[in-house]
């Protein structure tokens, strides 16, 4: 039942990275029609992520209400009537609106991911199991480009929103009606969780919130505004873009899996799981600087070699980042740190991929913004292994 609740949580979190990913996809052609600025869609990926963090705090809430079946399902059919109805925008006002929509509902994905860990899974296998459903995240990646590229083209890209909005209610159903009420580690009656207090008085806790608010903004700064680098500065026609971002986020996906068992692999060889999540983290964050380097070279194939390199490696971060709140945190209190995470992920993404790219490209290009942000991973390292300490589980 263990590994059937994983594959539902990664079909979920692949439509849910469906949804949230067409517009930067798409947005040369939206532009075309609709003649906003670039500006505006800095604005609009703000409002995006300033709603993800902000429904993240909420989203914990509910989770620990209700429960992660009905929390999580409440979510999703949220999220899939918001990206369905950006079907129905014509300004930037109007996606603005709808992606704060979106924000909102979507951003329980990752704290449901992180509380079902720690209900059903040891910790040996927590790494590997969020790497499955991390991979998600890559698989809409991949297939999401060409085929968003193909429905704009044949039927338009309104069509494109609703399409992928209705998933999420064809998944809805089973999800409710095959996961089980109670869960092994907490009784039926027992989804309280803690407040977050909790997490914020421990030093653990904010080992995870500055890890996050470091790395998270990288991500998104390639999902959002990648697929127009690939257009106005290396030239590729939407066919090219559209194979080409399949290709980096399916090496990406390797990464992902790979980050999430080197680090089982090392706790099953009776490494400590602390120094076997340290290690993988910080193989991680040195090689992303280098990568970086995608920015300022010349060919164009050097380049998206280089963008998939630091994609594969933020991706085996971030699955190793984010198993370890159901590592030092017991199971009523991982979704709540989780949580905390993704809030800070998301106001640093809304500013750092955001509001900042939105009016500095123009006047300083995208390689002084990106070449800085992959530094702050070895920094992000040092604090995390600062405040992580030997991972000891923390009481209540």
């Amino acid at each position: 039942m263990r590994w059937w609740i994983i594959a539902l949580l990664f079909v979920a979190t692949t439509i849910n990275y469906l949804d949230r990913g067409i517009l930067g996809v798409l947005l040369p052609e939206i532009q075309k029609e609709l003649n906003f600025s670039q500006a505006a869609y800095g604005e609009i990926t703000f409002w995006f992520q300033f709603a993800y963090g902000i429904g993240a705090l909420f989203g914990a809430r509910l989770l620990n209400t209700y429960g992660t079946r009905v929390g999580f399902g409440l979510a999703a059919g949220f999220w899939s009537t918001a990206g369905m109805l950006t079907a129905l925008a014509t300004t930037p006002l109007h996606f603005g609106a709808l992606r704060l929509a979106l924000g909102l509902g979507e951003s329980p994905n990752f704290p449901a991911i992180n509380k079902a860990l720690a209900e059903w899974f040891p910790a040996n296998q927590k790494a590997l199991a969020m790497g499955f459903v991390n991979s998600g995240v890559n698989f809409a990646s991949v297939i999401g480009p060409p085929l968003f590229i193909w429905i704009a083209a044949s039927w338009s890209w309104q069509a494109c929103f609703a399409v992928m909005g209705a998933l999420g209610f064809l998944w809805l159903p089973l999800w409710l009606l095959t996961t089980p009420k109670s869960t092994p580690s907490l009784p039926s009656n027992d989804h309280t969780g803690a407040d977050f207090r909790s997490v914020l008085r421990q030093n653990k806790g904010w080992g995870y919130i500055w890890g996050k608010f470091l790395t998270d903004p990288v991500w998104w700064f390639y999902l959002f505004w990648l697929p127009t680098y690939l257009t106005t500065e290396r030239g590729l026609t939407p066919t090219q873009r559209g194979y080409t971002l399949s290709i980096i986020y399916a090496v990406s996906g390797v990464g992902g899996l790979a980050g999430g068992a080197a680090s089982s692999y090392l706790i099953g060889r009776g490494w400590p799981v602390g120094k076997a999540r340290k290690t993988v983290m910080l193989i991680c964050a040195a090689i992303m600087p280098f990568s970086a380097f995608g920015m300022v070279v010349e060919n164009t194939t050097l380049a998206i070699a280089l963008f998939a390199v630091a994609m594969a490696a933020h991706q085996a971060w971030s699955t190793t980042l984010l198993t370890t709140p159901s590592d030092v945190f017991p199971a009523r209190t991982t979704a709540t740190a989780n949580a905390c995470g993704v809030f800070s992920g998301s106001m640093s993404g809304a500013l750092f991929s955001g509001l900042i790219p939105g009016y500095l490209l123009g006047p300083i290009g995208y390689a002084p913004i990106l070449m800085t942000m992959s530094c702050f991973y070895l920094v992000a390292w040092v604090v995390f292994r600062k405040c992580m300490g030997d991972f000891e589980v923390v009481e209540g």
